[in-house]
């Protein structure tokens, strides 16, 4: 028999308690431990972005090593700017049309930043995500870096049953925004080469991709 679960789990339906609940995940993640969100895609493990321990635990919170690397989730536009060496003009006509959703951006990050997501070879993949729990964390604590709540050969957590199931008390504060819906996964564009590559088509299509970035995109 598994043991019953005894982390912190607040309801955001609830207004007092979801205040209460952003703020003992943000200190939770400032602190670096780990925390479970709600996203507008699946449920999330989350924590602290520059935080290399924290990310470590993630990685082996989810039963993975450091070759899949974590992506980070930002509450704004204008997050990334600080983040990599430079946002390419399909960069910026993405995130005008798709941001805050379902597309996730891989770019060169700035070599200047003292992080560890794992096997990136210079990389980041960014997203902001369009959930208003979420959001509210990610400009409280700043870049995340968030990976689905669940471990690895398991499905996505679409509920924070789910999450609690899989994860347990490997994460210090759970937070329920209510079923997530279908678990679609964002789409994944790579923009660090001569054309857009297409890594995964999630949520937006690459039909939808091209319409913004032109015809020229890489689906190999």
């Amino acid at each position: 028999m598994s043991a019953p679960h005894t982390q912190p789990l607040f309801d955001c339906s609830d207004p007092v308690e979801r205040q209460r609940g952003l703020a003992a995940a943000a200190r939770a993640a400032r602190g670096g431990d780990l925390v479970v969100l709600p996203t507008d895609t699946v449920y999330g493990i989350g924590c602290d972005a520059f935080n290399g321990t924290a990310v470590r635990s993630l990685l082996s919170a989810k039963r993975r090593g450091p070759d899949m690397p974590v992506g980070v989730l930002v509450g704004s536009w204008t997050t990334i700017d600080g983040l990599v060496t430079s946002v390419p003009q399909s960069a910026r006509a993405l995130i005008e049309a798709f941001w805050p959703g379902e597309v996730s951006l891989v770019l060169e990050h700035a070599p200047s930043l003292a992080w560890d997501l794992g096997s990136t070879r210079g990389t980041v993949m960014l997203r902001m995500p369009l959930h208003p729990v979420a959001l509210e964390l990610l400009r409280e604590v700043g870049p995340m870096a968030v990976s689905s709540a669940n471990t690895s050969g398991n499905p996505p957590a679409s509920t924070v049953s789910e999450a609690i199931a899989q994860l347990t008390s490997s994460v210090r504060v759970y937070l329920d925004g209510g079923p997530s819906g279908d678990p679609v996964a964002s789409t994944i564009v790579d923009l660090t080469g001569a054309r857009p590559r297409l890594l995964r088509e999630g949520g937006v299509t690459a039909a939808q991709i091209e319409e913004v970035v032109g015809s020229g995109i890489d689906r190999s």
